[in-house]
Order: structure tokens, then sequence, then C-alpha cells
């Protein structure tokens, strides 16, 4: 896979660190080990193409001013036969490196050999990953926050494919515990109700109060009509959540499958407490002599793992601890699927479970560290400008079907991804309708159809990208810029997996669009000459290819036309 950055830093480093040694064979510098050094690309394209700090970071090694060492290190280095032109130094020692034309030649001809490919790389080395996100309750509809999270973990999962990691995408259907029996009262309260009055049989406070609830309620009274009025509690609460619950978890695959999320597990909770996996946690921090009884519940030496305080793992009554069954959750993760490093993608108010999930990880036997969780902070919508005023409470909170019939699946998913994960997000409504450059993604998606435009007409005249065009005539200053951006495409999406941040990935494709924008209002791209006519024509077609790539990456369409 072609990664022409990293090519060329490697070049650079062995250059460099054969200048050190050909300078102090030769005495001109004294014998010492070699200090680690950066190889960085400039902020300002004009300061050169990368930039070494050897002779900054040797200073102390070599016992002589950065600037002399960067003199001497410069004159030892020899450039033939590689893709750099010259170099100079800068400021007090930076040593910085131009490249040639012919390196941004290898990188179109690179797009143009790898195609769907190009970007791709072996980095992860195919550990395996998980990714584990929305896992929203099964008690009621996705709300705002899981479109946001949603997006993110799915273009995250994506992201670190291309990075070369074995991924899994996986939903933890939390179908035991105390929000199963708060569903179960909900429904029971509702379908009561029916036959009851609401006075009779008042909805609790703390009850889940969405109209959901009542649609569930009364299609099971039209099913069963008041057979389980009856029946013991237990009896028609299990009925009832036996009846709502595949429903919701059918509704929740559905909504997803929509949103273009396909899991490749859903691993429901239950299971955990019906295998022994729950107890079995239990026994393994008992044996570790990390457990203790008061007050007939059995507790968790987590203080000595980095909590404030000791958990209850099980209840006095018996009954495990939703964390009990967290633990066992990543064990089952860890030990017994062997997944090299998890990630969990959690809102922010989740913050406070963190160190304690890793370190229980750690009092398990396992190692915490390579558990890895993405903080997500809340989304506001908006509309006219001001905020849209929902309440999950109430039942009135916009969810995110609601959201995907108003807005267009693309917009969604490329706007939810336009920021990190730790930061604020202002969804604005009106602006993901709009089709206009104002729109992040209809701009995105526009280069691309105009790029599909440019390649039709083209074709009709006689001219068609070719991998051996003379790219040695792509010398503007935009066509440079534009070879450049390009070039970055696979070191970004290692940036992006590294970081866990797929906005960074996003926001390429916004950069690579403006930069194709420039290139196509200062380049004409059919010319006088033929040649950079086909070397034009090829660049074109090499952005084509970099856009779809990302954009498939994001899983947002992109159009031929628009």
């Amino acid at each position: 896979m072609a990664n022409r950055v990293s090519d060329a830093q490697t070049t650079l480093r062995e250059l460099l660190t054969a200048a050190a040694q050909g300078a102090m064979e030769k005495g001109l510098l004294p014998q010492a080990e070699l200090p680690a050094f950066t190889i960085e690309i400039p902020a300002d394209s004009s300061h050169g193409d990368f930039a070494a700090n050897l002779a900054m970071v040797s200073a102390r090694a070599f016992k002589l001013a950065p600037r002399k060492i960067a003199e001497i290190l410069c004159g030892e280095l020899n450039l033939n036969g590689t893709f750099f032109d010259r170099w100079e130094i800068a400021g007090p020692g930076f040593i910085n490196f131009f490249l040639n034309q012919s390196w941004f030649g290898s990188v179109v001809e690179a797009v143009v050999q790898e195609g769907a490919d190009y970007g791709r790389s072996e980095f992860g080395g195919g550990k395996k990953v998980m990714v584990e996100f929305v896992s929203a309750n099964p008690t009621g509809p996705m709300h705002i926050g899981n479109a946001r999270g949603g997006a993110m973990g799915d273009c995250l999962a994506s992201v670190l494919d291309w990075a070369g990691y074995d991924v899994t995408k996986e939903f933890y259907i939390n179908d035991a515990g105390n929000q199963i029996e708060k569903f179960a009262l909900s429904l029971d309260v509702r379908y009561q109700q029916i036959y009851k009055g609401e006075d009779a049989v008042p909805l609790p406070e703390d009850a889940y109060q969405g109209a959901d609830i009542k649609v569930h309620a009364q299609n099971f009274a039209d099913l069963y009509g008041d057979k389980f009025l009856d029946a013991t509690q237990q009896e028609r609460r299990k009925a009832l959540v036996d009846y709502a619950l595949p429903i919701n978890i059918a509704n929740l695959k559905t909504d997803l499958a929509k949103y273009r999320i396909e899991y490749d597990v859903w691993f429901k909770e239950s299971v955990l407490h019906e295998e022994g996996q729950v107890q079995k946690i239990v026994d393994i921090l008992t044996e570790r002599g990390l457990t203790y009884e008061k007050e007939g519940a059995i507790w968790y030496k987590s203080s000595e793992y980095g909590s404030e305080k000791d958990d209850v793992l099980v209840r006095a009554n018996g009954i495990p601890t939703y964390f009990a069954a967290d633990i066992a959750y990543h064990y089952n993760k860890f030990a017994v699927r062997g997944f090299d490093r998890v990630i969990n993608i959690w809102g922010a108010d989740h913050h406070g479970h963190v160190a304690r999930l890793k370190g229980a990880m750690d009092a398990v036997g396992l190692d915490g560290s390579k558990l890895d969780v993405v903080l997500m902070q809340m989304v506001r919508l908006m509309r006219d400008g001001e905020p849209v005023k929902v309440s999950k409470r109430s039942g009135k909170s916009i969810t995110l079907v609601s959201l995907l019939d108003e807005v267009p699946i693309d917009a969604a998913r490329f706007i939810f991804n336009l920021r990190e994960a730790n930061s604020h997000l202002d969804f604005d409504l009106d602006l993901a309708v709009e089709q206009s450059s104002q729109n992040p993604v209809y701009y995105v998606q526009y280069a691309h159809a105009r790029i599909c435009s440019i390649l039709k007409k083209l074709a009709q005249e006689g001219f068609s990208p070719q991998e051996d065009a003379d790219f040695g005539l792509l010398t503007a200053p935009e066509e440079i810029e534009l070879i450049r951006h390009i070039a970055r495409l696979p070191g970004d999406i290692v940036e992006a997996a590294k970081a866990y941040d797929p906005a960074r990935i996003t926001r390429y494709s916004l950069d690579l669009a403006t930069l194709f924008h420039k290139f196509y209002n200062a380049c004409k791209v059919k010319g006088d000459d033929e040649r950079l006519t086909t070397a034009r024509l090829t660049l074109c077609d090499a952005v084509r290819t970099v856009l779809e790539n990302v954009l498939s990456m994001l899983k947002i369409d992109a159009p031929e036309s628009m």
C-alpha cells in the first residue's frame, strides 16, 4: 500500500542517520549515540515539505551549537537518486527539505494504481479490535445522542479497518437489570390503565413516560385482551416484556440499518447471567481476596484499583449489580473472545465509570490499559438559530428515526463526524437540508460530481485519464498543493485511528474539496497542450478516487451528478 509521505520520511531518516554516522567517522562530529529525532511536515509549505530537528536534539550529545551541527550534517547529505531536490537550514538549526517533481507525480500514479484501496495500510497489523457503540437500552427508541454515537462509532470502525486492524462492531443489549424492571413496570401500568383507567393505576414519575410504552400496552391488549389482568404481577410483567422487548430490539436493528450501521455482533447481557459469567467474576475477585461481605451484600474492593469507594457486586437480595455484569461483559471481550484492544464510545456523563472499569480489568487479572473509552459530548439541535427544546424524561425527545425523516442520511453522518468526540456539537437542522456550498456534505459531494462531469465531457472529446501521463507538467501551485493533500490520506487515516478521531477524515474531505475547487478555478483542465490536458484530467480522476474512498469510509454517497 502506497504511503508516499511515510516513504519520504523514512528516506530522510536514513539519509540523516547516514550523514551523522559519516560525520562521526570523519571526525567532523564527536562519537556519540544519535538521539531520537522527528521529521515533520511544516504548516507553511514555503518552509519546505519536511523539517527535521536532528541538529536541535543532538546539541547536548555532540556538544556543539545546533546550527553548526546542521551545517555539518548537510555537508554529508547526498540527495542523488531520491525524491528530494534540496535542503536549507532554518532558524537555530532546523533542516528543511524540498521534494522534487517526480515525488508529486508518484503520488498521482499511486492513486491510479491502487484505486479503491488507496489510503489503506497495514499499520494495525491485523490486531483484533472491538468497537462497541450506541448500545442504547432496548426499552425505547434511540435519541439524538445515539445518532452522534452511531455515526462516530461506525466511522471509527471504518477508519480502523482502513488502518489495517481486524475490526468487530458490537451492540450490547442491556436486556437485564433495573432498566428492564422499570420497562416491565411501565408496561404493566399502561396495560392495566386500558381496563381500569389512569386514575386507578397511576404511572410512577420515574417510570418510562414515552408514547411507545402506551403503544406496546395497547397492542398487547389487542392480542391477549384482559387475560393477564388476573395473573400474578410477575407473570403479567414477564409476558409484557417477552412481547415488547423483541419488538424494540428488532426496531433498533431496523433503525440503525437505515442509518447504514450494520453490527457484526449483537450481544445480550442476559447471556452473561444465564451462562454464569457474572458469577464467575465474583468468584475470581473473591479468590484474589478482593471481595468482602457487608450488610448481606458482596462488595468489591474497587478503591484498591482507582475508584473513590468500593462497589457492590451482589445486592443483599442476591441479584448482581449492573457493574458486576459490566465487568463480566468486558472480561468476555478480552479473556473469552481474545480482543487485543476494546474501544467503547460512551456519553460524557459516564466519565466516572471509566477508571472503575479499567481498574476492574486489572483486578480480574487482565490489562485495563487495553480498554479505551471515547467520551462523547452532548448534541444540541438548532433550528432558525435557536436550540430545539427536547425532553427525554417526558418522552418528547427527537428520536433517531424522526431525525432521519427530516435530515438526509448523508448529512447526518457527515455533520455528526465534523468535530472530535470531546467537543460539544450544535447540529443545525436547517443547514443539514440545505443544498448549497454552506452544507459541508453537499460541498464535498459537489466536488465529486463536478469531477465526474469533467471526465464525462472530456471523454466525449477523446480524452481519458492515463497512468503514464506526464505528471511532470503539473507544476502550478494549486496542482502541487492538491497533490500534497492527496498524499496525506494514508497517514491521516493512521493518525485518525491512533487518536480514535474519525472527524479527522471528515475534515480531510472538506479540505480536499476546497483544494480541488481552487485548482479547478486556477487551472484550465482542457487546454491547447494535449499532454497537459491528459495530466490534469488524470489528476482530476485521482481526486475523484480519493473523495470516493473517503466518502465510502464514512458510508456517504458519492454522487456522479447533482
